[in-house]
């Protein structure tokens, strides 16, 4: 029997492809640095602009050991395209959201001590903190718990932040997802919602944070989303 030919990047993609390969590589360094990952847990992935491909970390590789030459490329069903190793263990729940998510362009998964706290709590992060209404537009919200390797993940990220403003979820026992138009807004996100979820935790311990009002938290997205920064439309 003739094996089944292996798909290939199209011709059109393969610029796209090679600049995230190292926009990958080097966004996962910002992981270590922010001290949201140990050993090789954890994740980045970028959607592929135009095509139904993503570049994904690879399973199990140390992260002093990544580069551009061994990031993996996967069509949006997890089926490996190019790439040296096998794909993240979490690769079908990035490519899962990326299949319902059509505006999303990067995922980002760690088990940051504070966020994953959280999750393993099973309660959402309430919103207490102007940073929380900027970044999040509200509560991070808890989703389902899911079991590693398949679609449940995916499917949980996505019916948990479909119609919230939040760029970030919290797996229950698991830890925290983010999301964003292109992985450095994802990696962002997750930097930001360890940070509050320490914050929220250390002002637990000494009473019960008072919640942000409704139309203040509206106010204060609206002006992140679209006045902050340095042109019209920055969030960073």
């Amino acid at each position: 029997m003739t094996p089944t030919p292996r798909l290939t990047v199209p011709t059109q993609a393969r610029d796209a492809v090679d600049a995230l390969r190292q926009s990958v590589a080097d966004l996962h360094r910002e992981l270590t640095r922010n001290a949201l990952v140990v050993w090789t847990a954890g994740n980045v992935s970028a959607r592929v602009p135009g095509h139904d491909l993503m570049v994904i970390k690879p399973s199990g590789v140390a992260y002093d050991e990544l580069s551009a030459a061994n990031m993996v490329v996967t069509d949006l069903f997890g089926t490996l395209i190019e790439g040296d190793y096998a794909p993240s263990s979490d690769t079908a729940a990035h490519a899962y959201v990326y299949r319902h998510m059509p505006k999303i362009g990067g995922v980002v998964h760690t088990h940051s001590t504070y966020a994953t706290a959280w999750a393993t709590l099973g309660e959402p992060i309430p919103c207490v903190l102007t940073m929380m209404a900027d970044e999040f537009g509200g509560d991070v919200p808890i989703g389902p718990f899911a079991l590693i390797g398949d679609e449940s993940i995916g499917r949980g990220i996505v019916d948990t932040l479909t119609g919230s403003r939040s760029c970030a979820v919290l797996m229950a026992g698991h830890g925290p997802f983010t999301i964003g138009k292109d992985a450095r807004a994802a990696v962002k996100a997750a930097v930001m919602v360890e940070d509050v979820a320490r914050t929220v935790h250390i002002a637990c311990q000494t009473g019960t944070p008072t919640p942000l009002e409704p139309q203040d938290i509206d106010s204060l997205y609206a002006r992140y989303q679209n006045v902050y920064g340095q042109t019209q439309g920055a969030n960073s």
